[in-house]
């Protein structure tokens, strides 16, 4: 499994900062390091939005995975790109609905791995696995992954925030797609991810965060790439849409109050 074309690695790097440890920073974590503070505020600077965005998306994961708990019965998720451990994870949430729900997060992160497992030792219908996305085979073929996940049953596959981090040349698309054929009819898949419709924003936050991860990024995209990301699955209502308006209900965020940069997506089930 690689990254960018290098080997996963169990070594956390301080020197270079890391989008997972970032994006602890905007929710107000304490696992990150210097160098991530200030890739962080240096973003902010550009984008004043982000911290806000980081806050609202957060807050829209925890809202679909009890939705999808709640109103379709989904009782196994599998979470890509899930980050570090914070307040009302995944499991937390789906198994707040159904105590026998099942959930495998996927990181690239050591760090996330570090953490992840020390959280969920006591809990065996959780596990975290140190993976690439892209690596759809590697995943499924993981033994945590099969001890926890029956694909006869509908999955809640989840990409909240980290379709930005691939880049085209590694078929965004492509990815969703795999998984799509693997997994049971009824199986419904979250996904969202950064967009600007300016061209001066996506360009200025691709090539900052490209250049500041070390080559560990995508690219900013238009919400027309998003809506590329559902074809051959129906899109649930609200549709695709800034995902703080994604059946908000009582759940409401701080304000945004600048749209330099959108999480835009949705929800959308497997015929």
């Amino acid at each position: 499994m690689v990254q960018g074309g290098k080997p996963l690695s169990n070594e956390v790097d301080i020197n270079v900062p890391s989008v997972a440890r970032m994006y602890d920073y905007y929710l107000g974590g304490k696992d990150n390091y210097e160098v991530d503070r200030a890739a962080s505020e240096e973003l902010l600077k550009v984008v004043p939005s982000t911290q806000v965005l980081a806050i609202n998306n957060r807050r829209f994961l925890q809202r679909v995975v009890r939705v999808l708990a709640q109103e379709y019965g989904i009782r196994q998720f599998l979470d890509h790109g899930s980050g570090l451990p914070t307040q009302d994870n995944v499991h937390q949430v789906a198994q707040g609905v159904d105590p026998q729900s099942r959930v495998v997060y996927v990181d690239n992160d050591p760090i996330v791995l570090a953490h992840g497992r020390a959280l969920l030792e006591e809990n065996d219908k959780t596990a975290v696995i140190q993976a690439d996305m892209r690596d759809t085979d590697g995943i499924f073929g993981n033994a945590e992954v099969q001890r926890l996940i029956d694909l006869d049953e509908p999955l809640g596959v989840l990409f909240v925030s980290v379709m930005h981090c691939i880049p085209d040349s590694d078929d965004p698309k492509g990815i969703i797609r795999r998984i799509a054929d693997r997994v049971a009819p009824g199986s419904v898949f979250v996904i969202c991810q950064l967009v600007s419709e300016d061209k001066a924003t996506r360009d200025f936050v691709t090539d900052f965060m490209d250049t500041s991860t070390h080559g560990n990024w995508g690219r900013v995209r238009e919400e027309r790439d998003v809506h590329a990301y559902f074809e051959g699955l129906e899109i649930l209502e609200p549709g695709l849409v800034e995902v703080s308006t994604w059946r908000p209900g009582e759940d409401a965020g701080p304000k945004q109050l600048t749209q330099e940069w959108i999480e835009f997506g949705g929800v959308a089930r497997k015929p």
